[in-house]
């Protein structure tokens, strides 16, 4: 199914079932926010998140619209949909949303579009979890991987999260967002093929990054960490 979607491009990765709060403080933000809310109740209030790939998504002063915004940005193909579940209007005019990564998108073509934020034309993916029981068998481990990564990453907390999700993809989904991997890690595991593409790669990643802890006794920080904007807008 083709569907076309608001688009907020952001220098992180959004996945399926993870909060993300943003705060909106660019003016045509400011109205994608005004047109969610102004949708009918039984309407999700939606809109895409797509990583970038290269430049910096802010409009010059003066006269400019969401072409000349896509001119200074490469965005990923594949991103996520972030559904609003609470909206906050600041007195300036801002506004603070808390929002769920709700479905997984491929872009097909950026539409030109009388609205000041880009839109585009977007194809749903499925989840599929692959060969079922390679999922099943691949869960458990990465599932005691992640454990014992998060102890070397945080020593100071040495007791891990009991309530670590043990469901294939809802697991795989955390790892890809709370592991530290750069942008372009979490790009692939959001655009691998089904769950058990996703599991097999974050136990290759996570046995690298422990790997590298254990051997440089430091905890890896992307790069792209230092380059993003503390306001996500």
């Amino acid at each position: 199914m083709v569907t076309r979607l608001p688009v907020f491009p952001l220098g992180t990765v959004l996945f399926p079932g993870l909060v993300m709060p943003l705060h909106i403080f660019e003016e045509r933000y400011r109205e994608l926010v005004r047109d969610l809310v102004a949708r009918p109740e039984e309407t999700p209030r939606e809109f895409g998140v797509v990583a970038i790939r290269s430049g910096w998504e802010v409009l010059p002063a003066g006269p400019g619209g969401p072409d000349s915004a896509a001119a200074r940005v490469t965005l990923h193909e594949i991103g996520c949909t972030a559904e609003v579940r609470q909206v906050t209007e600041l007195p300036d005019g801002q506004y603070d949303l808390l929002t769920v990564g709700r479905r997984r998108f491929r872009i097909t073509e950026v539409m030109p579009d009388p609205a000041p934020y880009l839109v585009a034309q977007v194809e749903w993916l499925p989840e599929p979890s692959g060969a079922e029981d390679v999922a099943d068998l691949l869960a458990p481990r990465v599932l005691a991987t992640f454990r014992e990564y998060l102890q070397l990453m945080r020593p100071e907390s040495p007791d891990t999260p009991e309530q670590l999700p043990d469901d294939p993809t809802t697991l795989s989904h955390l790892v890809a967002a709370t592991g530290a991997f750069t942008v372009e890690d979490r790009q692939a595991l959001l655009a691998a093929t089904d769950t058990a593409a996703r599991l097999r790669a974050e136990l290759k990643l996570l046995t690298r990054e422990a790997a590298l802890f254990r051997t440089v006794r430091a905890v890896p920080v992307p790069l792209s960490e230092y380059a993003t904007p503390s306001s996500q807008n």
